[in-house]
C-alpha cells in the first residue's frame, strides 16, 4: 500500500491508531486543531507545530522572506484561535542549503518576530540543520487555554447553525493570481488577494471572544477548505451538515478574480483552502448575539452559512431548493 493510496488522512488515521488512546496530562491528542495537554496549573497548554516545505508549500521567488515568516507564525497561531486560547512561545527549525543568503534568513526570522509580536507572543528557541537544495521551516507553537474556554471541533450538536468569519476562497484566488500574473483584475483586487493567500491574519481576537462568550459549541479554522474542514467538525462530532450557498459570501475581488481565470468562484469558496477564517458552530437563537459581539468587538463580520443535521453527510443546497453533495473534500497533501 502506498500512501498516496489512502491519503492524508487516511495517513493519519493509521499514526493514530499505532498511538496510546489515553496518555497522561493529555485532554486532546491527534483529531483537533492542535493537542491541549494538562500540566496541573490552572491552565491547560496547547501545542501545534506547522511545516512550510519550499516546492510543496511555497515558491522561493513567489514570496519574500520576510511574508514566509509571517505565514508560517501566522498559519500555527489560527490554530491556537481555533481552541479560543492564548499564543505565547514558539520553537523553529529551519533547513537551508548553504548557498542561502545570510540575509534571507534574517528576514524570515524577521517576519516570524514580528508576527508572532502582534499576537503578544515570543520565539524561544529552535534548530538549524542543512538541506541539498529545498528549504524546510517546521515551526511548533505553545499557547494557554481556561480549561472552562477551550472549543474543541467534536462537540457540534443537531441544528446547530454553522457560521463562519470573513470571506472564503479569497487565498484560493490570491494563488491563481501569482500563478497566472497575465489574468487581467484591478490593480487593487490583485493586491489585496495576493497579500490573503501570502500573509493571512489569524483570528486571535475573535476566537478568543467566542470562547469566552459561551455560546459556540465547535469550532476550526479553515485550513482545508470550506467542505474540508466542516467534515473535520463532522466527523468529530459523528454528524452531518448542510451549506447553504447563498450564506457564503463572495467577495467582489474574489468574484473579479474567478471571472478573469474562468472558473467558479463557489467552488473556490467551497475548497480553495488556506483562509484561516474560523469555522464555528451555535445554537440558531445565538446567532445574532454573536454576529453583533463580532462586528462591534473586532469589526469582523461572520455569515450563517447551513446548519448541523443528523447522519453523517456534507451536502450543497441552492436558492431553487437543489441539493448535491459537492464532490470536492478539501486538501489532501498526498490525495490533491
Amino acid at each position: 500500500m502506498l500512501v498516496r493510496e489512502i491519503g492524508e488522512f487516511g495517513l493519519i488515521n493509521r499514526i493514530s491508531a499505532m498511538l496510546p488512546e489515553q496518555s497522561a496530562g493529555v485532554i486532546k491528542g491527534i483529531g483537533d486543531d492542535v493537542a491541549v495537554l494538562d500540566t496541573s496549573g490552572p491552565e491547560y497548554l496547547l501545542a501545534t507545530c506547522d511545516i512550510q516545505v519550499e516546492g510543496v508549500h511555497f515558491m522561493r521567488d513567489a514570496i519574500t522572506p520576510y511574508q514566509l515568516g509571517r505565514r508560517v507564525a501566522a498559519i500555527n497561531l489560527s490554530d491556537i484561535a481555533a481552541m479560543g486560547g492564548d499564543p505565547r512561545w514558539a520553537l523553529v527549525s529551519l533547513a537551508i542549503p548553504g548557498d542561502v543568503e545570510v540575509g534571507y534568513v534574517e528576514e524570515l526570522y524577521r517576519g516570524m518576530r514580528e508576527q508572532m509580536a502582534l499576537a503578544g507572543a515570543s520565539i524561544a528557541g529552535g534548530n538549524l540543520s542543512r538541506m541539498k537544495s529545498i528549504i524546510v521551516l517546521d515551526f511548533t507553537l505553545l499557547g494557554l487555554v481556561a480549561p472552562d474556554r477551550i472549543i474543541l471541533r467534536s462537540t457540534a450538536g443537531v441544528g446547530d447553525a454553522i457560521l463562519m468569519t470573513g470571506s472564503p476562497g479569497e487565498s484560493r484566488a490570491g494563488l491563481e493570481l501569482i500563478r497566472r500574473p497575465d489574468l487581467a483584475v484591478s490593480s487593487s483586487a490583485r493586491q489585496r488577494l495576493i497579500e490573503r493567500h501570502l500573509c493571512p491574519q489569524p483570528r486571535l481576537a475573535e476566537g478568543r471572544l467566542l470562547a469566552r462568550s459561551g455560546l459556540v459549541t465547535s469550532m476550526i479554522d479553515v485550513s482545508d477548505g470550506v467542505i474540508g474542514d466542516l467534515l473535520h467538525i463532522c466527523e468529530s462530532s459523528g454528524k452531518g451538515a448542510e451549506i447553504e450557498a447563498a450564506g457564503l459570501w463572495i467577495s467582489p475581488d474574489l468574484g473579479e478574480a474567478a471571472l478573469a481565470a474562468a472558473a467558479d468562484s463557489l467552488e473556490w469558496a467551497l475548497s480553495g483552502g488556506e483562509d484561516y477564517e474560523l469555522m464555528f458552530t451555535a445554537a440558531p437563537e445565538a446567532v445574532p448575539d454573536l454576529q453583533k459581539m463580532l462586528i462591534d468587538q473586532t469589526g469582523t463580520s461572520c455569515a450563517q452559512i447551513g446548519r448541523i443535521t443528523a447522519g453523517t453527510e456534507v451536502s450543497l443546497r441552492f436558492a431553487d431548493g437543489t441539493r448535491v453533495v459537492p464532490a470536492a473534500k478539501g486538501w489532501d497533501h498526498f490525495g490533491g
